[in-house]
């Protein structure tokens, strides 16, 4: 298989719409479902849902490692080792997602009676919900191993063919068990049997494309090989999200609940820029997997620089806009108290933001070349360093002194994925330049630089007139990057893509 710009192209295209259809879904649902269970009903339902994700733990890392393998293998021109890898790692997730569900069932009566602050009235409602969740633990587990299989194989349309319904599913199937009457439990046994069909799915699309799995073949000799390299993104996956949410969990103590609101708005507007890059890493990770396996070095560095130019790109213009109507867009969206309140913070996370979404791509190569231990051990690092400035930053200067802790740690986090890469790779200054990434960091700036000057001189103007005025900007700045900055490759990548999808047939196989 070929590793093209096209391809890769096409699939973060399918990725982004995998993420975006259930959170649209969602945004519509979720009133109708709130208003059908009850407040009370509904955090509990949240609630399970947070649970079972803390309890996807249990997969060690292992469905990123099937994705790992199994792309190394198909790199290398090995499939019959493939089918070793799958089952071990499937194996492997059906024992820990007994064991994750067992570890739930044995804990439910005392989260729900004693834990959590349920009602009285509901506690046998949220145990019977928690018990029928412990099931949905293997079931995730094993799904993301067969899942692993279709993303190392560059089959995104398959897996977004899934995961769109079934993702969506979670919304549907709680208003359709609302209009038959259902109370929680037989909401999530709806659910539960949703993710049941996924992982049916899933596992059969596997064994249809690799028909070398229809026969089982664990071997014990890969478990090490899947546990070492699980183990480190564990480590991420558990101090992750400590980093991600320690602000807040300040915020509440040393601030007030209030502060807590003027914070979240602009985090939440902030954290949505994720989407394009987590859609574009989970393209990349099994491209750079199985480019590594190929031991293709040029094109690892090719995908490499031109992904970090399309993801500046991309978000750069927004980030700047978001910036430049920081406070307008408060104002409209939340009214004059947040915009008061929200607008320095949200001006400092937009900086993290951008930052941030840049360092998706070298973890996704690190992991990919078989060093995840080092985005791990840079998580261990960044803990108590955060955690030490945001104490202070937050008592100091409140909801703004978070952002910046925020900021600076995910600078810190950039900049020591990029220093590894850098290193781990050899990579040059020429690869950069070569790639229009040098270029695209240029017309950036000079993009924003234009913007604020114009924001700032056209401030008496109606919101409307420095609108448009911007709006022009960005055209010109769009012309620009297309002339300039994209070379020949590029362009033909964004000409495949408008082809494919405005249902043209054309050539989108440009090399990345």
């Amino acid at each position: 298989m070929e590793i093209v710009g096209g391809l890769l192209a096409h699939n973060t295209v399918l990725n982004l719409a995998g993420q975006l259809a259930p959170l649209l879904v969602g945004v519509g649902a979720i009133p109708f479902v709130i208003r059908g269970l009850g407040n009370e009903r509904f955090g509990l339902l949240s609630l399970a849902w947070v649970v079972l994700g803390y309890f996807t733990i249990f997969d060690l890392g292992l469905g990123r490692a099937t994705t790992k393998y199994v792309s190394e293998a198909l790199g290398k021109g090995d499939e019959d080792q493939v089918p070793h890898i799958v089952w071990t790692a499937v194996t492997a997730q059906v024992l820990m997602g007994i064991a994750g569900g067992a570890v739930l069932v044995a804990i439910t009566p005392l989260l729900a009676e004693h834990v959590l602050k349920v009602p009285t009235g509901l506690i046998k409602e949220a145990k019977t919900t928690f018990y029928l969740l412990a099931f949905s633990v293997p079931v995730v587990l094993v799904s993301s191993s067969f899942r692993g299989v279709l993303e190392a194989m560059q089959r995104f349309d398959l897996v977004n063919a899934i995961n769109i319904p079934s993702s969506c599913a979670t919304y549907i199937l709680s208003l359709v068990g609302l209009a038959f009457g259902f109370k929680l439990p037989g909401i999530v046994a709806l659910i539960l049997m949703a993710r049941i069909g996924a992982m049916a799915a899933f596992a059969g699309l596997s064994l249809r494309i690799l028909p070398k799995l229809r026969g089982y073949s664990g071997s014990r000799t890969f478990f090490p090989r899947l546990f070492a390299f699980g183990g480190w993104i564990t480590v991420s996956s558990v101090v992750g999200p400590i980093l991600v949410y320690f602000d807040r969990f300040l915020i509440g103590a040393l601030l007030s609940v209030a502060a807590l609101a003027f914070y979240s708005a602009p985090y939440e507007i902030v954290s949505r820029l994720s989407i394009v890059p987590s859609s574009l890493t989970i393209t990349l990770f099994p491209a750079f997997s199985m480019l590594e396996g190929s031991k293709d070095k040029r094109s690892i560095e090719t995908v490499f620089a031109r992904s970090l130019k399309y993801v500046l790109l991309t978000l750069g213009p927004i980030a700047i806009a978001v910036g430049l109507f920081a406070k307008d867009g408060l104002r409209l969206w939340l009214g004059p108290t947040f915009a008061q309140e929200s607008t320095l913070a949200l001006k400092i996370l937009v900086i993290g933001g951008l930052i941030n979404a840049l360092a998706f791509t070298p973890c996704a190569l690190l992991q990919a070349v078989g060093r995840p231990d080092l985005p791990a051990k840079f998580h261990l690092l960044e803990l108590p360093i955060h955690i030490a400035i945001a104490w202070v930053l937050v008592s100091n200067y409140g909801i703004a002194g978070a952002a910046i802790a925020w900021t600076l740690r995910v600078v810190l986090d950039a900049l020591l994925l990029f220093i590894a890469v850098v290193r781990t790779r050899k990579l040059g200054a020429d690869i950069f330049a070569k790639n229009g990434l040098t270029s695209a960091i240029f017309a950036l700036l000079i993009l924003a630089g234009a913007a604020y000057g114009i924001k700032a001189s056209a401030a008496s103007f109606p919101l409307l007139i420095q609108c448009l005025l911007l709006v022009l900007a960005f055209c010109l700045f769009g012309w620009i990057v297309w002339k300039i900055v994209m070379d020949v490759s590029d362009k033909e990548v964004i000409i495949g893509l408008i082809r494919r999808y405005g249902g043209r047939p054309g050539r989108s196989d440009a090399r990345a």
